[in-house]
């Protein structure tokens, strides 16, 4: 009933020590099998991101230090070195820090969504490998709907806290159906990627990248479907987009009053969704006077993202209450799933002692005993064999001692003090 959570995160450890620490996804299964074949581990699942790894084991007499050297080695790393930076908790604080990660509760984004899919991967690779048995198959299908649960009733993932996803999130507010929108990204670097990928995921129809040089454009709309353009060609492009989202090093603003003036007559004061991500600005402040024309700066972009981490940071008080119970929840039933063997055992034998009083019950009937003889004598020999057992290990437990071993005993069969005195 015993579990152990152990890894290292972007909190504890560096880029280089979680690369090295990293699992690729072709050695998930066979590094499952070794790590359960290897070490005293029953049960194990293994998650890892660009953020984490992380071994989750049925623990039973399996020690952490068992389990960190299996990873060292597995690495070829230090264990010393290993011990500086990993964590380690173990059952109840396993089962809560499962939930936390799986809530995003412990990402360095708080409460982005993509790591309940990463650990329902890693739950589903286990799975396959066949490490994954009843106990951590409970603890995991917990997980997630603890994790549900976060997402449903609180705002955690709700509020974007990037620039790149703000921007989007603003574009969808303006553009109800971007299925139907055509985008204009000026610039090639991260936060257009970034942007570009956003886009893509939402569903975008058309994205169109500019940029000084057309092969860095290419490279960036090879990777998402895109079109490239250079920086020349963006007059044209600005009749046809919707959303024009830029981010240059430009010392000079790209984009000025007068071609967007053009534009809009083009499109029939069709309104254009503009936000100037860049510092210094790409989009001449003018542009926003125009109407029909929504220019946001990465200033703005900031307000909303610091409100949306306020909130998400709200959110996360109520997550963290949810988590706790969901954790509290998960181990009572658990506790109560390990008396299920017992009753079972103790309801057989009882069973088999009825069947015996039962049968001999029926053998005096046949021999022509009365009713109320073989009542008395089935009543009797039932409370006889039924009491004889506990009777025999009660006055063991008492001879040595154990007395508090007698308190359980009285709780158990529910006696009151009163009734053990004549």
């Amino acid at each position: 009933m015993a579990f152990l959570a152990l890894g290292i995160n972007h909190k504890t450890a560096s880029v280089d020590v979680r690369e090295r620490v990293a699992f690729t996804p072709e050695q998930l299964v066979e590094a499952l099998r070794l790590l359960c074949s290897r070490t005293s581990s029953r049960e194990a699942a293994i998650l890892s991101t660009c953020n984490r790894s992380e071994l989750y084991l049925d623990q039973e007499s399996l020690a952490a230090d068992e389990v960190l050297q299996w990873l060292a080695d597995y690495h070829h790393l230090s264990v010393d070195d290993l011990r500086t930076c990993a964590y380690v908790h173990q059952g109840d604080l396993a089962v809560r820090h499962m939930m936390r990660v799986a809530s995003g509760l412990d990402s360095m984004v708080l409460g982005e969504p993509q790591i309940l899919g990463q650990m329902k991967s890693a739950y589903a690779v286990a799975r396959e490998a066949g490490t994954v048995g009843p106990m951590l198959s409970r603890l995991f299908q917990a997980t997630f709907s603890t994790a549900k649960t976060v997402r449903t009733d609180t705002a955690i993932g709700e509020n974007p806290v990037s620039v790149a996803f703000a921007a989007v999130s603003l574009a969808k507010q303006i553009f109800a159906d971007l299925h139907r929108s055509q985008a204009l990204l000026i610039g090639a670097g991260e936060t257009i990627s970034l942007v570009a990928r956003h886009l893509r995921d939402q569903g975008i129809k058309r994205i169109v990248v500019a940029n000084r040089t057309l092969e860095r454009a290419s490279l960036l709309a090879e990777e998402f479907g895109a079109h490239a353009v250079l920086l020349s060609d963006i007059p044209q492009e600005l009749v046809n987009s919707d959303i024009v989202i830029s981010s240059t090093a430009s010392q000079l603003p790209i984009l000025g009053k007068g071609a967007v003036e053009r534009a809009l007559k083009q499109r029939k004061h069709k309104p254009i969704f503009m936000v100037d991500i860049a510092v210094p600005r790409d989009i001449e402040p003018e542009v926003g006077e125009l109407d029909d024309v929504y220019l946001y700066t990465v200033d703005d972009l900031h307000e909303v993202v610091e409100e949306n981490l306020k909130s998400r940071q709200g959110a996360a008080q109520v997550a963290e209450e949810l988590v706790a119970s969901g954790a509290d929840d998960f181990m009572l039933r658990l506790r109560e799933l390990a008396a299920v063997d017992v009753l079972k055992a103790y309801r057989q034998q009882a069973e088999r002692l009825r069947d015996e009083e039962l049968a001999r019950a029926q053998r005096m009937l046949a021999n022509g005993a009365s009713a109320e003889d073989v009542l008395a004598q089935l009543a009797r020999g039932l409370t006889n064999k039924l009491l004889h057992a506990p009777s025999v290990q009660l006055k063991k437990i008492s001879a040595d001692g154990r007395f508090e071993a007698l308190a359980v005993a009285q709780e158990l069969f529910a006696l009151d003090e009163g009734e053990s005195k004549p």
